[in-house]
């Protein structure tokens, strides 16, 4: 049965084929049931790597025709008869990472990636297949998150665009928080100059670590550090820039070192880059890695691996009670506030090109892309 308060039809921005790319569309408006809301979309996150993964650079594989895009925010329109939180208006940060109700392991991403178990393939390519590329967008209920707007847009500054960035300081999160990064240690994040490093020196430095922040480019480095102590003045901020060579980079660690902890967001084009090396040299006892990356360059000798107790851990994304937290620490003021966070550059669906090289451009500790639909 249709809800009288959704229109039968919006636009939305749809992939028919990677050849003939995105075209905006007259599509049917989902409707409520069970397990879902229907959100009214206010802003799309548009990440650095989309134009890749929707022209075919990525070999990231999903359904087609679908309609594009990842998390958002927005508001809900209509909920199904078993919500008991969410109500028509409330502001919501939509989750683009679900997972199956009876089989957790059943995991993917939405509109971008249609996971590996056959569970991931059927929810992907069935009940969940559209993004947030749209005026309406149709999510299981536990992936829309209540944001308190009063105390983010009146309290804080934030506007709701900028509440996007939220879908970038939150993979870090996830990987600082699955290494239990404490108060007061010393944090490699590498590569820092792209979009999730330099999201995770943001949280790093929120969280009340010490960050050394690794990469390539000079002046993008001199820009992170900048831009962090202008927003938090009495962040402990270190830049070390990547030679290449694994042990010139380890003894520029060591003098800041000892390292407890790394995350590490290695691009498809850095996976035989040694950082990960360099910065197991200068680590302390105890130490831990966290992987978010792709690099295939990562383990020294295996004594000393072994010998100094260091620890790795994959991680995909981030878990519920990170996001819950996350939000927590949002609210209570624990990141820079208003556009102190994050440039928010704003396009709309028919300028979906431009939109994504923008996207492509547009990346680095506070800087954000969406669209506005």
């Amino acid at each position: 049965m249709a809800s009288a308060n959704l229109p039968a039809e919006h636009r939305a921005l749809v992939l028919d084929t990677i050849e003939d790319g995105f075209h905006v569309k007259k599509v049917a408006t989902p409707q409520p049931g069970l397990g879902n809301a229907i959100v009214w979309i206010e802003a799309a996150a548009i990440i650095s790597y989309h134009r890749e993964v929707y022209n075919g650079g990525r070999n990231y594989v999903f359904p087609k025709p679908l309609v594009g895009g990842l998390s958002a925010v927005g508001r809900i329109a209509a909920v199904g008869p078993d919500a008991t939180v969410l109500k028509p208006g409330q502001l919501v940060y939509v989750d683009c990472v679900i997972h199956g109700r009876d089989n957790p392991d059943d995991t993917f991403l939405l509109a971008i990636y249609e996971g590996v178990t056959e569970g991931a393939r059927k929810l992907s390519h069935g009940v969940w297949r559209d993004g947030c590329f749209a005026e309406y967008a149709k999510m299981p209920l536990e992936n829309c998150y209540p944001l308190d707007e009063a105390r983010l847009c009146a309290g804080l500054g934030y506007t709701v665009q900028d509440l996007v960035y939220i879908n970038y300081l939150l993979v870090p999160f996830g990987g600082l928080r699955d290494i239990r990064v404490e108060p007061g240690e010393t944090v490699v994040i590498c590569p820092a100059t792209g979009g999730y490093g330099g999201a995770g020196v943001q949280v790093a430095v929120s969280m009340g670590a010490r960050v050394i922040a690794m990469g390539r480019n000079e002046k993008e480095l001199a820009r992170l550090k900048e831009y962090v102590l202008n927003s938090t003045p009495n962040a402990s901020i270190e830049t070390v820039k990547m030679t290449g060579d694994e042990m010139t980079d380890a003894a520029a660690l060591k003098v800041l070192g000892p390292i407890d902890a790394m995350l590490d967001f290695s691009p498809p084009q850095a996976s035989q880059s040694p950082h990960i090396k360099s910065a197991l040299w200068a680590m302390r006892r105890g130490g831990r890695v966290s992987l978010m990356g792709l690099n295939e360059n990562i383990m020294i000798s295996p004594f000393m691996v072994i010998g100094k107790n260091i620890s790795f851990k994959g991680k995909l994304m981030y878990e519920r009670e990170d996001i819950l937290l996350f939000i927590k620490m949002l609210e209570s003021g624990l990141f820079p506030r208003g556009k102190n966070l994050v440039d928010t550059k704003v396009f709309k669906l028919e300028d979906w090109k431009e939109a994504l090289d923008m996207g492509a451009e547009h990346t680095g500790l506070g800087k954000s892309v969406i669209f506005a639909p």
